[in-house]
């Protein structure tokens, strides 16, 4: 890829690089993700290479259409999504009445939410990034956002606290208070302490568009240390919302195996 081809924005640009084979799952595996089901949700603890919303391969690859088919249903509807490459609890209303309510829900901020994130370096105690976030304008990559000066972007607050430390490394508990696009991942990049594995918030955002273009490659392997985002949304609490119900996700295989490696002690979360 040529220098001059990271100033293009990824937004108009990404049609036309290779990305790769889409995933494409089946009944039982999604069968094996289920968290909870009745009459009115399904909740599922979704793995960090699959996306929420449909693609044009077909419904088995998305979230959407894949709970669509296993449903049998005309329509379901997603009430907390994921980005791709972030783990964890997602939750489908299956009735329009139940959807409605709990995007009400949503909207109004009346449900808990909380992550675990993997961060470089060495964050010593709880902190709370209050900061409002924008688009950035300066990245290569048209998605991404950052701090912006009060006034001009949209209000954000993130608390992290640390639950396990290395000199290089801490897996943090992290909670929102708002829902802005990117939120945990520009906050954490603001802060100093970037999730590990993040292609746009990491050390460059170019390496993101290297692997839009290339896959995952020994050199990203070196850049990023870990092929995702390392970030997992553990727990949903819908309580505040009305329901009865807290729905929880540990650790996934693949973080647990990391933090491992780098000695950070998960104590099962």
């Amino acid at each position: 890829m040529a220098d001059s081809d990271y100033d293009k924005p990824i937004g108009p640009w990404l049609p036309r690089l290779r990305q790769g084979p889409v995933r494409v799952i089946s009944a039982d595996e999604l069968r094996s993700w289920i968290l909870y089901e009745d009459e009115r949700l399904f909740v599922v603890n979704k793995p960090g290479d699959f996306v929420c919303h449909p693609s044009k391969a077909g419904p088995w690859s998305s979230l959407v259409g894949a709970t669509r088919e296993y449903l049998g249903l005309s329509a379901v509807h997603l009430v907390f999504r994921l980005d791709r490459e972030t783990s964890g609890v997602v939750a489908f209303a299956k009735d329009p009445e139940t959807g409605r309510r709990l995007q009400i829900a949503a909207e109004q901020r009346r449900y808990g939410k909380t992550y675990l994130a993997v961060l470089h370096g060495r964050l010593a105690a709880e902190t709370t990034v209050d900061q409002p976030l924008g688009p950035d304008y300066e990245s290569p990559v048209a998605a991404k956002s950052r701090v912006v000066a009060e006034g001009t972007g949209q209000p954000a607050r993130t608390t992290f606290s640390p639950v396990a430390v290395t000199a290089r490394f801490t897996l943090a508990r992290v909670v929102t208070e708002s829902g802005r696009k990117h939120q945990i991942r520009a906050h954490a990049q603001w802060l100093g302490y970037p999730l590990v594995g993040d292609k746009i918030y990491g050390p460059d955002p170019r390496l993101f568009l290297d692997f839009v273009e290339h896959g995952w490659t020994p050199r990203l392997k070196e850049k990023l240390l870990f092929p995702r985002q390392a970030l997992h949304c553990a727990e949903i609490d819908l309580r505040p919302a009305g329901e009865a119900h807290v729905f929880r996700a540990a650790l996934p295989g693949d973080l647990a195996e990391f933090c491992r490696e780098v000695g950070l002690e998960s104590g099962g979360v």
